[in-house]
């Protein structure tokens, strides 16, 4: 260290090759404990004499670059205090002294034995896995291709040969020593005698594959063959059937098995292959719970449900038989195993069920039918089982299963079924079905678990199911009516800013929608607050209703129209003609608007009428309807002496009318009353009629239409005046209204028919409206 100082200006040194070659992480916050550590180093002689090798300028030279490469690791923070210790303390003494100076929380150094054995640990198991991952994979892809390719002879590469090949090349020859038949794989192995000869050749090779359609059927094959060559019976090939020990396969799937088994055992379940408890995860039931216990849920409540009013108080009895018990089994009465909710979609079954689960203040466990099926057998009547435990364990409690027709549709009379696949799956759904029968309603039973269950498809559940003791109540949540409508505008309509209240659009808005559903009336209010957004409006106003009614009727107007002047000329007298039929008839419903304005779902034009909430028509309603769905083809056929096809939707209107008004409503005096259903009569069904009476039905169907033709063709031609005002304001102004049209031809002859009071909702405007018809509001539109 004595040349040293005349070399050096400072107190940095150059750094050992052992601090340039390590990872260091340890954070070194001021750089004088750097050259502290460095000077301890070079004190020690041994190190000192390091220096004596290096000449003057390569000792010059790392002098120059020291100070920038110590920087550059001081400041990006990577030193590694561990290296100082071991490279720049002199003792033992030294190091125990700095590790004194640390904080009381930081560990010591960890004992390089244990480190040891835990290396040693880790590359024996990865030395396991490694082999166990080879074993797989020659088990599952190279064995069984050696099996194929192998044969008892030893050849390496064997060629194959078909069926024509080895009977007129190989067997009619009389060179086939022996046949080797693998059934499970239809392989078969062909083996020559020494020094066969092969379509005049002498061949090298005496083993040769041959794949059949059947290998169980070869033996006979082989034997026809041998006796159409001649070869007499006992002096045939001898077969060879290789079944295999399947020794190796076995072995192989012991070793995997044991090997998960004792990865499970030695990591107590928790193995980094499986997740813990792998087979009961499986069965376990993914339900979703709301307890009131642990907070509560501020979802849904029963005054969030707009109408539904006699649905709400039977399901709230249910719910007030968990709150009080003893009030009802004071008087004898015994608590409701289930409830039953019935009725199209949309109509809030599923909301009902919220609520439920809300106001309760019981456990409240809710799972969708499709989360029990599986394709494992016997999961489904598991997660059954598992689901009705976790219920009773918080007993009283609520389930509530959706969907329910999923695991509940009706079970097989015969336990057979022609397609394998598909009685395996029907068994596995009747045992998740059993499973459920039996939970609610068996021998183990216990109350305190009620069962709600939801479904549109009634028909198809299982009378087991739908019994007294089950699901005593069943609910019909049905179609709401005009004053639940009311309602449920109004509660929409309240998270919508609106130009005015609420009450001012329901009562309207309510008559325009029968047949809706609640889903139904809320995508209303959704369409047109994205339609006011659009158009960058503060509030929601008449116009964007009225555009959201059109739109969910029937499509959004088309921009860019793409009819051609002759075409938008038949479309208003088809219009028209729907019009005023409907307008001159008396049984009909009030005309609310007709337009020629074309619409994405394939409508030209459309005619809108007042719909009326009616239980029961009459065949004179149903007759009129008829005639005012053909008023188009008529008019058609009137104004230009042909037709076009965009009646095609009116006429399939007509024929469902016709033929329900003989097959089902009794309404047809040839046929009689006589009633059959829509189930009855599809193509899929065995008709419970004869042919004779299949062509009287027909027939009377067809003089019914042809009447209801006929006199519509009557009624346009006595007012063709009319007709032509009609059609022609159309081509004008594309919109018309009822005032307009009571304007023009004046009011209707059997008196004013019941309309809708209007809130200027329906005045044309210059935005596009769109329009949703209800499925039983009676509109006819030219596609």
């Amino acid at each position: 260290m004595q040349n040293i100082s005349k070399y050096t200006t400072s107190r940095h040194l150059f750094l050992p090759r052992q601090l340039l070659n390590s990872s260091i992480y340890r954070n070194i916050k001021d750089e004088k404990i750097l050259s502290d550590k460095i000077l301890k180093f070079w004190s020690k002689p041994s190190n000192s004499r390091l220096l004596n090798n290096y000449s003057y300028q390569t000792i010059f030279h790392i002098q120059q670059k020291y100070p920038s490469l110590c920087s550059l690791f001081l400041m990006n923070n990577k030193l590694n205090n561990r290296i100082f210790e071991r490279s720049f303390s002199t003792s033992s003494s030294a190091r125990n002294n700095d590790d004194k100076s640390k904080s009381s929380s930081e560990k010591g150094p960890k004992d390089p034995d244990q480190d040891q054995r835990q290396n040693a640990n880790d590359q024996r198991a990865a030395v396991i896995k490694l082999f166990l991952l080879t074993a797989f994979i020659y088990g599952l892809f190279v064995y069984p291709l050696r099996r194929l390719g192998g044969s008892d002879t030893g050849e390496t590469v064997t060629p194959f040969i078909s069926w024509n090949e080895f009977v007129h090349q190989m067997l009619a020859k009389g060179e086939v020593q022996e046949i080797i038949v693998k059934p499970e794989m239809d392989w078969v192995t062909v083996v020559l005698y020494e020094g066969a000869v092969v379509k005049g050749n002498k061949t090298k090779m005496r083993v040769y594959h041959m794949i059949v359609a059947d290998a169980t059927k070869l033996e006979e094959k082989l034997r026809e063959a041998e006796h159409s060559l001649g070869v007499k019976e006992g002096h045939g090939v001898p077969i060879v059937y290789d079944r295999g020990t399947g020794m190796f396969e076995i072995g192989f799937m012991i070793a995997a098995v044991g090997y998960l088994l004792f990865m499970m055992i030695k990591n107590k379940g928790t193995s980094k292959f499986l997740p813990k408890d792998l087979f009961g995860s499986m069965t376990r039931a993914k339900y979703t719970l709301v307890d009131p216990l642990t907070g509560g849920s501020r979802g849904v409540k029963f005054s969030d449900v707009a109408g539904l009013k006699e649905a709400k108080i039977e399901v709230m009895e249910v719910v007030d038989y968990l709150k009080r018990p003893e009030h009802y089994k004071t008087l004898g009465a015994k608590v409701p195993k289930g409830a039953l909710l019935l009725g199209p979609p949309g109509c809030g079954k599923t909301m009902l069920a919220k609520a439920v689960a809300t106001e309760a203040n019981v456990p409240f466990l809710s799972m969708n039918g499709s989360e029990f099926i599986e394709m494992i057998g016997g999961l489904g009547a598991a997660r059954v089982r598992n689901l009705f435990a976790e219920c009773r364990k918080r007993s009283p409690s609520i389930l509530y299963i959706d969907e329910i027709d999923a695991i509940g549709k009706k079970r097989s009379g015969s336990g057979s079924s022609s397609d394998a696949t598909s009685s395996r799956g029907t068994s596995e759904s009747e045992q998740t079905l059993n499973q459920l029968l039996v939970e609610m309603d068996g021998m183990a039973s216990k109350d305190g678990v009620i069962v709600i269950a939801s479904t549109n498809r009634a028909e198809v559940l299982d009378k087991a199911l739908l019994r007294p003791g089950r699901f005593d109540r069943h609910i019909l949540i049905d179609l709401p009516t005009l004053q639940e409508r009311k309602e449920i505008f109004e509660r929409h309509l309240k998270s919508i800013i609106l130009d005015k209240k609420p009450e001012n659009y329901s009562p309207r808005l309510a008559q325009l929608t029968p047949g809706f559903s609640g889903a139904d009336i809320a995508n209303i209010c959704n369409e047109a607050a994205l339609h006011a957004a659009r158009f960058v409006k503060k509030s929601v106003d008449s116009n964007d209703l009225s555009y959201a009614i059109d739109r969910v009727l029937c499509g959004p107007e088309k921009k860019d129209h793409g009819v051609s002047p002759t075409e938008k000329k038949i479309v208003a007298y088809h219009e028209a003609g729907h019009a005023l039929v409907a307008w001159l008839l008396e049984e009909t419903d009030a005309l609310l608007k007709v337009t020629i304005k074309p619409r994405t779902r394939g409508a030209l034009g459309f005619a809108q009428y007042t719909p009326t909430e009616r239980k029961n028509y009459s065949k004179e309603l149903l007759i009129e309807t008829m005639c005012t769905a053909l008023g188009g083809r008529a008019a058609e056929n009137i104004i230009f002496k042909r037709c076009t096809t965009g009646a095609q939707s009116d006429l399939d209107r007509v024929t469902k009318i016709a033929y329900a008004l003989v097959r089902q409503f009794g309404m047809s005096k040839e046929v009689g009353l006589l009633s059959f259903t829509e189930e009855e009569t599809s193509l899929s069904q065995k008709k419970p009629f004869s042919k004779k009476l299949k062509n009287i039905m027909d027939a009377e169907v067809r003089q019914i239409v042809g009447a209801a033709y006929r006199r519509t063709e009557k009624i346009l031609n006595d007012n063709l005046d009319k007709l032509e005002m009609i059609a022609e304001a159309l081509l004008k102004q594309e919109t018309l209204t009822y005032e307009e049209v009571e304007a023009m031809i004046g009011p209707p002859p059997f008196g004013q028919k019941k309309k809708v009071d209007f809130i200027d909702i329906d005045v044309p405007v210059a935005v596009s409206v769109e329009t949703t018809s209800d499925p039983s509001s009676s509109s006819s539109s030219n596609s």
